[in-house]
């Protein structure tokens, strides 16, 4: 099956009614499963942007606050920092919107430990992004535009499904590129923010899956929404048959 041309959206709803009768979890439960998600999504993001730490390395990281021989400092600031905006993540999960504010946050929380001066922050310098005939808006630009994404977000909402929304609103935040680094792992934060807003699970997106993740996205660079929207429902479907064969152990 081809994930960028077919769509599983009402097979995701199917499930997400399987996963609504078993709520809510025990705290215990609970606790285990975004631990569990903690470890899975800042492997894969981290991985989609060229972090070589493994899952179990991320783990250690992450769970036993040890470093890994051989494996750059960086790589450990990223699992740490996206671990640190994923709790962010979960802490603001019980909102009904997304804010300006909350992006900051995202990015704040994932990058200062990697550049303090930066995290937060709008870029102030021209980015290109090598391998895509992709131009993004100038830095002067960039508060504008993210204050009408922001604004816009309410309206996406009411007119899509969560997971249609929660892959528009990545679509047009990467397209913005509102900052110097980690773009790609702040949209897939608030993707994965508004699906857990409208009651889905943790969308994780292997690293197997990473040359359909950017073909996808180069659609949209060109217009057409739709394969990404489709990869996304693919990714959430997957994602809740893992979840409800965890709950059901």
């Amino acid at each position: 099956m081809n994930i960028l041309s077919t769509s599983r959206i009402a097979d995701a709803d199917k499930l997400k009614k399987e996963i609504d009768a078993y709520r809510p979890l025990p705290a215990n439960a609970l606790k285990q499963l975004q631990e569990y998600y903690r470890i899975g999504l800042t492997y894969t993001s981290n991985a989609l942007e060229g972090n070589t730490l493994t899952e179990t390395e991320t783990k250690i990281v992450l769970e036993d606050g040890l470093t890994i021989g051989g494996k750059s400092l960086r790589d450990h600031l990223e699992a740490i920092g996206h671990s640190n905006a994923y709790t962010f993540m979960l802490q603001i999960a019980g909102k009904d919107t997304v804010t300006e504010s909350d992006i900051l946050n995202l990015h704040k929380l994932f990058y200062y430990t990697i550049d303090p001066t930066n995290g937060g922050i709008y870029r102030q310098k021209k980015v290109f992004l090598s391998g895509t005939d992709l131009v993004f808006p100038d830095p002067g630009k960039v508060p504008g535009l993210m204050k009408d994404f922001c604004d816009a977000l309410p309206a996406m909402d009411k007119q899509h499904h969560p997971i249609e929304y929660a892959a528009l609103a990545h679509i047009q935040f990467v397209t913005i590129h509102p900052f110097i680094d980690g773009n790609g792992r702040t949209a897939r934060l608030l993707m994965n923010l508004i699906l857990l807003q409208h009651g889905f699970t943790i969308a994780i997106i292997p690293p197997v899956l990473r040359r359909d993740y950017l073909v996808s996205l180069q659609h949209s660079n060109h217009g057409d929404n739709t394969p990404f929207i489709n990869l996304l429902s693919h990714v959430v479907y997957e994602g809740e048959k893992d979840y409800l064969r965890m709950l059901k152990e």
